[in-house]
């Protein structure tokens, strides 16, 4: 298949995700319980996409779950998205010698 029917599917799911709620919802949503739903949606499906590739980008689940680990620990004391970056990147390759 095409790489370009591919890219076509993503842009018109990617459309789709955003026209229907502007289309379905005319008037604000009131309900407390389907504002927080629709808040957390984007950050559940970017880490249901994330965390498999996470797991194979190294070649071995080991040394991806220890540079997690590491993006995980700087990420909980706040320090900017490049260190978080640089430092699971960093641990990986480091484990990556020793594993």
């Amino acid at each position: 298949m095409s790489i370009a029917v591919y890219v076509a599917v993503m842009a018109g799911v990617t459309y789709l995700i955003r026209m229907l709620p502007l289309t379905l919802f005319r008037s604000k949503i009131k309900s407390r319980f389907l504002r927080s739903f629709l808040h957390y949606i984007p950050y559940t499906v970017l880490s249901a996409m994330t965390f498999p590739a996470i797991f194979y980008s190294t070649g071995n689940t080991i040394t991806a779950a220890i540079g997690t680990i590491a993006a995980l620990i700087t990420a909980f004391f706040g320090l900017p998205l490049i260190v978080v970056a640089l430092a699971a990147a960093g641990t990986a390759l480091l484990a990556g010698f020793f594993i």
